[in-house]
């Protein structure tokens, strides 16, 4: 009998076989025989959770360590390809099981958890081997919270674990009465949990928060909007930002722009300037970099309506880059005409990354390397961060 070998694992988490056969749930080296069956290979392995593959937060839990990094430089290398680009793509730095420190959940009519792959239906969480145990500690209490005081809508519920313990945003879902802030309150005290807000569709309300919550970027305590972006494990930001550091080396003048909190304008040994639309953010790091008398300037801007001008990247010795998944065109546009040394291009999507790294080599730059980051365990996102410079 024939068999074919899974040789690669594609965007979407399918095995690749030699012929372009795509095969859900395989690995490489696993044997594919004619009529589909799977003789699982050397780097296929059991799936630790139970959940998997139905619940949607996992794609890849049947990839060993090796070929889940391999999948993350590939996803690279084929964005990159795709743009007519090649560059030097170092190992994977993997995120370890159970360090997320921030995730969206969902509820509704008694469950609790991550939706079905594709589908809005929801898987009930028993068991996760991705977040962080003080997060996953709060599932089953929430499930009873909720069935208490009779959830009746779906509701989006957004975990972040700050310095002082749980932070948790639930949009979608206001009880009132005193009943219900009784029960708010007792589950806060019995959970440990640092802030409790609440998001009908006005905005966050704080119901519980009984010391400012911050979160440490650096060694700077940075005042923690409800459900502000946050790298979600501690070892993601630690691999992203000493790439940026890499990259930028001994400059001493950087704009970090689409700064979010200041990830990376506080982890920057030079003065920084720090762009940011989202006014919680900026505001939150102006005050952080101000307690401490870093040398940042925070400014509130959106650069999607007004991207800095070549004048301006020209005062600066280098810059960091982190836009959204949609990458920063009009920004790059800019960019690639500036006298800048060097930039750090950290990314979220390798397919808007490579995009904007073709207009940036077209006028002259080069992609020194790129670092893969997996801090998405065994999902199909990956992240990265690249040198570019003249």
């Amino acid at each position: 009998m024939s068999l074919s070998p899974i040789l690669r694992v594609a965007a979407r988490g399918d095995g690749v076989t030699g012929d372009g056969r795509h095969i859900a749930f395989t690995a490489p080296g696993d044997l594919i025989d004619a009529d589909g069956a799977i003789t699982p290979g050397p780097h296929h392995r059991t799936p630790p959770c139970r959940h998997f593959p139905e619940c949607g937060g996992c794609q890849l839990q049947h990839l060993d360590d090796e070929s889940y990094a391999a999948f993350c430089v590939d996803r690279i290398a084929s964005a990159l390809d795709a743009q007519g680009l090649a560059a030097p793509i170092r190992a994977a730095a993997l995120s370890p099981p159970d360090t997320r420190r921030r995730a969206t959940l969902h509820a509704e009519r008694g469950l609790l958890g991550f939706a079905v792959e594709g589908s809005h239906q929801l898987v009930d969480v028993r068991e996760c081997h991705i977040l962080a145990p003080e997060l996953f500690a709060l599932i089953a209490p929430l499930r009873s919270l909720f069935q208490r005081l009779g959830l009746k809508r779906r509701a989006d519920v957004h975990l972040t674990l700050a310095d002082q313990g749980p932070d948790i945003l639930i949009r979608g879902w206001s009880p009132e009465g005193l009943a219900a802030a009784e029960a708010l309150t007792g589950f806060c005290q019995a959970n440990g949990v640092a802030r409790l807000s609440l998001d009908d569709g006005l905005g966050p309300e704080t119901r519980w928060e009984p010391q400012p919550v911050t979160i440490t970027l650096g060694d700077v305590p940075v005042p923690l909007p409800p459900g502000a972006f946050l790298q979600a494990t501690r070892e993601g930001e630690a691999a992203l930002v000493a790439a940026a550091r890499e990259a930028v080396g001994a400059a001493r003048t950087v704009a970090d722009l689409f700064s979010g909190l200041g990830t990376f304008a506080l982890a920057l040994p030079a003065k920084v300037y720090a762009a940011e639309g989202a006014r919680d953010a900026i505001l939150s790091l102006k005050a952080a970099a101000n307690a401490r008398g870093r040398p940042v300037f925070a400014d509130h801007r959106d650069l999607y309506r007004r991207p800095l001008t070549i004048a301006e990247l020209n005062r600066f010795d280098a810059v960091v880059l982190d836009p959204p998944r949609a990458g920063a065109r009009d920004q790059v546009e800019a960019l690639a005409a500036c006298t800048v040394g060097s930039i750090a291009y950290v990314s979220c999507n390798p397919a808007s990354f490579a995009r904007d790294a073709k207009l940036m080599v077209a006028a002259g730059w080069r992609i020194d390397w790129i670092q893969p980051v997996g801090q998405f365990r065994w999902s199909t996102h990956v992240e990265l961060a690249a040198r570019l410079s003249r």
